[in-house]
């Protein structure tokens, strides 16, 4: 089953008596269990993709099903929708955790006693029971942050929209919220994740897309596109201290030496190579050298053209 289907989007707007064109071709898939991140720089067009693709704006062309069901012919398409926005936007500060839990849960069409009840159980998984009536503006950031997870999952949508879930949070609470984020796609829901901290889309991301002026750059699977852009090298780190003998044979060999206790080798035919001028000796720790996500995004977004 899909979850998320969108094909072809395209939107302008004319602003003054220039026409913009904030998407031009955007596609994309989402099933069940999957963490797909979104990502691009200011005015890229990711806002107005997903608004497309949650209903919110009506597409100039392309099409959109949540669940197979069109949000803009077909309103019941929105209920498998919930949403997470940066900064607790969807949550009301002045309520308590179960008074927001209630008044959300009915305004997405649960009855009072419905909502009560998958409210009260958000809130046990959450670990937030004890604070169930707190005003939320008494709680504490990853605490109103938590409560933003189980608004968004009162009424049990398929398609989770995620904003900047972690920015602000210290430590512990980003933390917390990557544990829940985890435990939400591994209960069968599609989270489609828009962030600026991209070592946070690297570290949940099944698949990554990066969107500039409108168009899909980049589509391709977390490890298929770190992996594309990693270059082949090892770091050998050693218990020891080499002799000099075998520093001889490792640099003839092309290896660098960084210390006594660190060989580089920049290609994989060396590597076992090494391992048997190393061999008995002790070796601690070994590294093979991989980009973040953060380096592939700039050079991607550099270059301006498709590269995955």
């Amino acid at each position: 089953m899909k979850v998320l289907e969108a094909q072809k989007l395209k939107k302008t707007f004319r602003r003054g008596k220039q026409i913009v064109e904030a998407v031009r071709d955007v596609s994309l898939t989402m099933f069940p269990g999957e963490i797909l991140a979104f990502l691009g720089p200011n005015g890229a067009g990711k806002t107005t993709s997903i608004k497309m693709m949650a209903g919110l704006i009506e597409p100039d062309a392309g099409w959109v099903k949540i669940v197979n069901k069109d949000p803009h012919r077909n309103p019941a398409a929105l209920q498998q929708v919930g949403a997470v926005l940066e900064g607790n936007r969807n949550i009301y500060w002045r309520l308590t955790p179960e008074e927001n839990l209630e008044y959300f849960g009915v305004l997405k069409g649960l009855t009072r006693r419905e909502a009560r009840k998958s409210g009260i159980n958000l809130l046990e998984r959450f670990g937030l029971i004890h604070k169930r009536r707190t005003p939320v503006q008494s709680l504490s950031r990853g605490m109103q942050q938590k409560l933003a997870f189980a608004v968004a999952l009162i009424h049990q949508p398929q398609l989770l929209l995620l904003d900047e879930p972690t920015l602000g949070l210290d430590v512990e609470a980003t933390e917390d919220v990557k544990i829940l984020v985890r435990e939400i796609a591994a209960s069968g829901r599609a989270i489609l994740l828009t962030t600026h901290q991209l070592a946070i889309a690297e570290e949940l991301a099944d698949k990554i897309i990066i969107i500039q002026k409108g168009e899909i750059l980049a589509e391709a699977t977390t490890q298929e596109l770190i992996q594309k852009f990693s270059r082949t090298a090892y770091t050998i780190k050693l218990e020891t201290e080499l002799d000099e003998t075998r520093i001889l044979e490792l640099e003839k060999l092309g290896a660098d030496l960084r210390e006594k206790k660190y060989i580089y080798i920049s290609k994989l035919e060396i590597l076992y190579k090494a391992f048997d001028i190393l061999n008995p000796l002790p070796i601690q720790i070994i590294e093979k050298e991989q980009a973040a996500l953060t380096e592939i995004f700039l050079q991607i977004i550099r270059e301006g053209n498709r590269n995955v």
